[in-house]
Order: structure tokens, then sequence, then C-alpha cells
């Protein structure tokens, strides 16, 4: 009898647990299936607005996610405008333009590359090391070498502008490995603030195909005047971008280093399959950062871009000033202004 009594027990939680797994999981679409209205793109920054054109071309005739996200990161990628991504990105304190990035599919596969010198298009290498090695990063000399023999072409990411901009920082900046002196642009103000606007930045791009797969990619020349050998959040899965198919897609920007410590995109997804829309997951995270470093958090940038299964998107960062781009059938490429924890103004 007191067997039975308690496998009564035992059977009476497992029906209420599995209830309430069904309430959560029944908010998420199954695999392949979309709930929403039609394809989507949603970019990090101002800069996402162009990057979204291109990944439009190929969502809006029915084109796989994939490579929407890699014909979108390209578009600031070759930009030598952009000091924040590829051709033309700040360099390290030594003068070397290192390129971190990484890219996923719908079917949890990733690459990425990181402190990869010599060629603009760092994403579509991701691209190739996920699809063409059996690894998941390669890095430096070796990602540079992997790049050429799948045909890159090696050339000098090192603008005139930036070169220039990197010659007037050493003037003004001791040359050693003191911490934080990578962030002195110009003189510490809230514009220059570590992993701000100016320095330094990242494309995270998301998109949400008519198949209803997601897939995402993530690209920078990273922290301006950083030391040389420095790589960031953006070319490790979990940190700079993660996906889901079954849940949705996260991407960041902002400091590496503080969402590398937390793990951040695999957060917000892992928020979002607990049932929370993409804006409270992103939320959560970066509450995260607050709650262990309250004064560091108060110094820095750091956000989250989101998209779930039903292309529902949201964000929130650090502090305001990060904005976002998204591009549906409904919303024709619009600029967003993220949601921010402290009201400092990076801009």
């Amino acid at each position: 009898m007191q067997n039975r009594r308690k496998f009564l027990q035992t059977a009476a939680w497992g029906t209420a647990i599995l209830s309430m797994n069904k309430s959560v999981l029944a908010r998420i679409p199954s695999p392949g299936v979309s709930a929403s209205a039609g394809p989507l793109v949603v970019s990090t920054w101002d800069f996402g607005v162009p990057a979204n054109i291109a990944a439009w071309k190929i969502l809006s005739q029915g084109g796989r996610a994939l490579d929407a996200v890699e014909a979108g990161a390209r578009v600031p990628e070759a930009d030598p405008n952009n000091q924040s991504v590829g051709l033309g990105g700040l360099p390290d304190r030594d003068g070397h333009v290192t390129l971190d990035a990484c890219i996923m599919d719908e079917h949890g596969n990733g690459g990425g590359v990181g402190c990869l010198e010599h060629i603009v298009h760092a994403v579509s290498v991701a691209r190739a090391v996920m699809e063409k090695t059996p690894h998941v990063l390669l890095v430096g000399e070796g990602a540079l070498q992997f790049a050429l023999s799948q045909g890159f072409k090696k050339e000098n990411l090192l603008t005139p502008k930036s070169r220039k901009d990197w010659k007037k920082w050493l003037k003004t900046s001791q040359y050693q490995p003191i911490i934080n002196i990578e962030n002195k642009l110009g003189g510490r103000d809230t514009a220059n603030m570590p992993g701000g606007k100016h320095n330094h930045d990242t494309i995270g791009i998301l998109a949400l195909d008519s198949r209803g797969n997601l897939s995402g990619a993530c690209t920078t020349s990273g922290l301006a005047f950083k030391m040389h050998g420095r790589v960031g959040d953006s070319p490790i899965l979990g940190d700079g971008l993660y996906v889901d198919n079954e849940v949705g897609a996260a991407t960041s920007t902002g400091l590496g280093e503080a969402n590398m410590k937390i793990v951040g995109t695999s957060v917000v997804v892992e928020m979002m399959r607990q049932g929370h829309s993409p804006e409270e997951a992103c939320r959560i995270a970066i509450e995260r950062v607050i709650k262990k470093w309250p004064d560091w958090a108060k110094q820095i940038q750091l956000g989250y871009l989101a998209v779930n299964r039903h292309g529902e998107t949201g964000a929130w960062c650090l502090q305001r000033g990060f904005n976002y781009a998204v591009y549906s059938n409904a919303i024709p490429n619009k600029l967003f202004d993220c949601k921010s924890s402290f009201e400092t103004s990076i801009q």
C-alpha cells in the first residue's frame, strides 16, 4: 500500500510538471513551421539598414535564412567607411586589422574565425569553416591559411583613414598593455565608452525565412586598439551569436568581455525557451551583468537583439544609444531605439 501511495504521488507530480512544460512549449512552434506573417531580418545598429536590404533580396524570393545573413553581413564588411567591421576597421595597438566572425544555420551547425587578417569577408570564411571542415573555430595564421586555400583574396584592410586614427591614438595613449588603455579614442567620455558606437562595435544579423527556419551571423574588427591577439565574443557560438531553430536566435553587440562572462546569447535563447519574449529574454541577460558587476556595468555598453520562432523581435542594452533595424513584410526596414537599463547615452 505504501509503495502504491508513493507511485500515485510520483505520477501526480509528473502529470503536473508535464502540464506545465506543455504550457511553455505551446508557445514555441514546431521546427520548420513559421508563425510569423512572412520572412524577417533584424540587424544591429544603423548600418544594419543596408545589411537588411541585401538580406531581404534573398528572403523576399523565398531564399534560405543562412544565405540572407551572410549576404547582409558582407555589406558592412566591404564598407571602408565603417570602422567597426571588415575593410577599414580600426586596428589593434600594433596596427593590425584583425577580424572575428561566426555564422550558424537552422540545423545548429556553426563556424567561426578569430584574429583573422587580410581577408575582407570574415563571415564567408566562417561559413566555409562550418561547411568544409570538421571544426567550429579557426584563428590567426591558421584561419588565414584556410581562407587562402578556399580562394579568398588577401588584401590590406588598414585604410588611410584608419591608419591616421591609429597614429593619432598612439600620440595620446601609452603604448603598453595598461588595462583599458584601448578605450581612449580621444578622451574618456560616454561617446567613447567601451563597447560603444565608436569603440567598438559589431554587426549581428538574424533572419527567419519563409520556411520558418532561423540563421544568424556576427562579424566585427573588434575593440579598437586592443592588445594584439585579443579575440572577443563575436566568433564564439553562445556568445556573439546563438541559434536554436526550435526556439529563436540572439546576437550581441558592445563590449565582448562582458558578454563572454555570462555566455549571453545562449542565456537569451534559453530564456525564450522558458517562454519569455525576446525583449524580456534580452533584459534578463543584461540584468545578470548588472547584478554581477554593478559598477562596471555603468561604464560599458552591451546589448542583445533576439527573434523567436513566431517572428517576434526584441532587444535590451545597458546604456541608451543602441539601435537595430527590422525588415519584414509588415515593417519596411525601420530603425528602432533599444530600451536600456541605464539612462547614460553613448551618442
